[in-house]
This record gives C-alpha cells, sequence and structure tokens, in this order.
C-alpha cells in the first residue's frame, strides 16, 4: 500500500493498521526561506529551512491494506532541512482511541473508527515549544487514564494530559531542549516511578502527580537522548552521541540516586538511536559506528566487540 516519507512505526490493533506520513508540498529546497538569524550553518545537519506539507494518519485494513480513514492536517516544518522527511512517532492505539504526535508538536487524539478529532494539542502554540532540530519524537505513554507526553520548556518538559479530554492535569521538570526520549514507567522500590530523561539530566517523577523524586545529571550531546534508559538491579543505564553511557542508582526507597560510572572511549557504550538490551549482569548495545558490544553491568568494562552484525570489518558511519 503506497504511503507518504516518514519515521513512524506501523501499529497494529483491532484488525487495523494505524500509521504516520508526510506529503511534501511542491517546493524548491533551494529557494525555501532558512530559519536561521544571520547565514545558516556550515553543517547542513543543523540548517533549518521551512517546508511546507501535510502531515496524515492512515488507517488501514488489516487484512489488505485498503484504507479505511486517513487524517491530515496542514504541517509546514521548520526541523533540519536534510532530515524533514516526515513524523517520528508510532501511533499509540488505546480502546478506541489512537493518540499521534507530530513532527511539529500536534497531538491529536482521533476516534479509531472515523478518524474524526475527539481533542487536539499544539505543542509550540500552546507550550511555546521551540521545536527541536530533528522534531518532536518522544513517543506519548498511556497510564491508566492519562497520556504523559515530553513537551519541553521551563516547568513543562513533562506535561500529563486528560486522555479523554486533553485537559492539562500536571506539568513538571525544565530542560534546554526535550531530547527525543519517550517516558517510561518502571516498578522502582514497590511503587511505579516515572522516568524522564531530557537533554540536562534523567530523573525519577510520581506518575500520579508530577513530583521530582531525583534527578542525576546526563548531558545529552546535541540533545541527542534518544535510547530508552533500562532499569534492572535498582539501576537505570542510559546512552548517548558521542560515547556516552552511564550506570545510575536508585536508593532503596526510590528517592535519590547517584552514578555508579560513567562510560567513555574505553568503558560502557554509547548507542546513538538504539535502545540497550540488558540480560543475566550483561549490556548488548550498537554503539557509533556499527560496533556492537557486550559491557559488564556492573563495571561497564567491555567483554567484547565486532562490527560483523553491521558493517562486516569496517566502521559504518552512524
Amino acid at each position: 500500500t503506497p504511503t507518504g516519507t516518514g519515521y513512524s512505526g506501523p501499529s497494529v490493533a483491532n484488525g487495523c493498521v494505524y500509521l504516520m506520513d508526510r506529503i511534501a508540498a511542491a517546493a524548491d529546497v533551494q529557494s525555501a526561506e532558512f530559519l536561521h538569524e544571520g547565514r545558516p550553518p556550515k553543517n547542513s545537519n543543523f540548517v533549518r529551512q521551512l517546508l511546507p506539507g501535510r502531515e496524515r494518519v492512515l488507517c488501514l485494513r488489516e487484512s489488505d491494506g485498503q484504507l479505511v480513514w486517513s487524517h491530515e492536517s496542514d504541517c509546514p516544518y521548520t526541523t533540519v532541512t536534510t532530515y524533514a522527511t516526515g513524523p517520528r512517532v508510532t501511533p499509540t492505539v488505546d480502546g478506541d482511541r489512537v493518540y499521534t504526535l507530530g513532527s511539529e508538536g500536534d497531538l491529536f487524539c482521533l476516534n479509531t473508527k472515523d478518524g474524526s478529532v475527539l481533542w487536539s494539542r499544539d505543542f509550540k502554540r500552546d507550550y511555546q515549544l521551540k521545536i527541536p532540530e530533528w522534531g518532536v519524537a518522544a513517543h506519548p505513554l498511556v497510564d491508566g487514564d492519562q497520556l504523559i507526553c515530553v513537551v519541553g520548556g521551563e516547568g513543562k518538559t513533562c506535561v500529563s494530559f486528560d486522555m479523554h479530554t486533553g485537559q492539562e492535569r500536571w506539568r513538571a521538570l525544565s530542560s534546554r531542549q526535550p531530547g527525543y526520549c519517550a517516558p517510561m514507567i518502571y516498578e522502582i522500590a514497590g511503587s511505579p516511578q516515572l522516568i524522564i530523561w531530557h537533554s540536562d539530566s534523567v530523573n525519577g517523577l510520581d506518575p500520579n502527580s508530577g513530583e521530582l523524586y531525583w534527578s542525576e545529571p546526563f548531558e545529552a550531546t546535541f540533545a541527542m537522548s534518544i535510547g530508552i534508559p533500562q532499569f534492572v538491579n535498582d539501576s537505570i543505564f542510559l546512552m548517548s552521541f558521542n560515547r556516552k553511557s552511564a550506570r545510575i542508582g536508585i536508593a532503596e526507597d526510590g528517592r535519590s540516586a547517584s552514578t555508579l560510572w560513567q562510560g567513555d572511549t574505553k568503558i560502557g557504550v554509547g548507542g546513538v538511536f538504539n535502545t540497550a538490551v540488558i540480560r543475566d549482569e550483561f549490556i548488548y548495545a550498537c554503539g557509533q559506528n556499527g560496533r556492537y558490544m557486550c559491557v559488564r553491568l556492573d563495571s561497564g568494562e567491555r567483554v567484547w566487540s565486532t562490527f560483523e552484525p553491521s558493517a562486516g570489518k569496517r566502521p559504518a558511519a552512524w
């Protein structure tokens, strides 16, 4: 079934496949407006232009791929031109509702039967969000009757919405940039704890109120907090570009934390986009340049590494 472009994965539920994509307008990138004060950056990975187009949510029949409905919205892109391909977030289906979040911060709650809008929020309008270089990418998290989102800004990096009405319930945390990492809830010290990793630190919160339990610095290079922090053995492991990683221990009561070890060029593993897998005291992840590694959880010591799964014997860019 033909679709537009994007990074969104498909969700399958109740006989339907839900997907987000983008239909770009016929525009000349060479003449598109640059979104910088003064000259654009020399590094193309940071050059932004205003690119017209529309974002879509598609609902397809699982049995044969036929279109059931589509929801379209006008959505000019302000993200880095090189990667202005489409939405990043996979739709989240919960009962008769599907929640979608576009690259420019457009949050929709749609009826799964016909795609009609039940409610919506605009992060740029409602929260004055300055869109990150590579778009809004953190998946919303359904928790009971609330929808927890990473938004961004002073006192509003994390926001909880009533999943039925879209009304704000609570807001928490401040950050330079929201990053790209989805919120997660783990059972820690006998109760659920919300883990939010933004550009500056990783944080543990009460998911019901947004109360901050603890915060530990872990600055992501270029705000590239992407892979999901993993909780195991009373500790959080997280990693990012460039060769950065850390194991953060959580206190027995779940109300404080401290860094147990930090990775560098010799220990740990700094994955760029992927989420680590932890099994039997070992961390498995793909580091920069396609190098797969096995690392000891307790110390960060590297057990083995290989390029074989991704690039054979030589490194590969990204």
